[in-house]
């Protein structure tokens, strides 16, 4: 990508049971319209929303944690 390309859009795909997300995913418009069919698909009985992200908001949908989960080592 060069810096005259546009942003590509994003947008985030949750999957929820009643009032509760039970997934929250944040990619490009193309694999987050792939991802939500897919849900749809796995998880018939749950609403699955997808809502483009703004501008301002580009941030990961959720920090994965680090590559060590535990200080000390198990003996």
């Amino acid at each position: 990508m060069s810096a005259g390309d546009p942003v590509p859009q994003r947008c985030r795909v949750r999957v929820w049971f009643g009032d509760h997300v039970v997934a929250d995913y944040r990619a490009e418009a193309e694999l987050a319209e792939r991802y939500a069919e897919a849900m749809s698909r796995r998880f018939a009985g749950l609403r699955v929303t997808s809502e483009p992200i703004p501008d301002t908001d580009q941030g990961p949908g959720r920090v994965l944690p680090g590559e060590r989960l535990w200080e000390v080592a198990p003996k």
